[in-house]
């Protein structure tokens, strides 16, 4: 993965505009974040432009973010219709915030190894949660973070 460059946040209506790139984070900061993080907030839209906000657990690995949902839950149906969404760390103080595009893996080998890597994240046997999640087919329940240049 390129590693992406950092840069002030877009504020129209500052009085001032930072310039200092040196009170920038680093990248590391980031990922230690998006991989230590318990809870992460998913951003979604319905068809009518609605907001819906939900927290979800998952796993920053391979460079990517990765979380499940069922077919049937409200955040499923809004990515059916529009594919957008944000996800954000759980601790607003010291937010990352990812902006992309979720997508489907059918790979069962990626799977096996992802609930692997849950389990060790939250203990336990995560596999029947995850299986469970309202879908018939856990290899189709999964979403892949997937990362879109981003807009001001």
């Amino acid at each position: 993965m390129v590693e992406p460059k950092s840069s002030h946040p877009y504020w129209p209506d500052a009085l001032t505009k930072p310039t200092d790139s040196a009170a920038l984070k680093p990248w590391s900061w980031a990922l230690e974040r998006l991989e230590k993080s318990h809870n992460y907030w998913i951003a979604t839209s319905r068809s009518d432009g609605q907001p819906h906000l939900m927290v979800v657990w998952g796993v920053w690995w391979q460079d990517s973010f990765w979380f499940s949902t069922g077919r049937q839950t409200r955040k499923a149906k809004n990515l059916a219709g529009n594919r957008r969404c944000v996800i954000g760390t759980e601790k607003a103080d010291e937010a990352v915030i990812l902006e992309g595009t979720p997508e489907a893996v059918p790979d069962r080998a990626a799977w096996k190894q992802l609930i692997e890597i849950y389990n060790l994240k939250y203990g336990g046997d995560l596999a029947p949660l995850l299986e469970s999640s309202g879908t018939e087919n856990f290899t189709e329940a999964v979403t892949r973070w997937t990362f879109t240049k981003s807009r001001p």
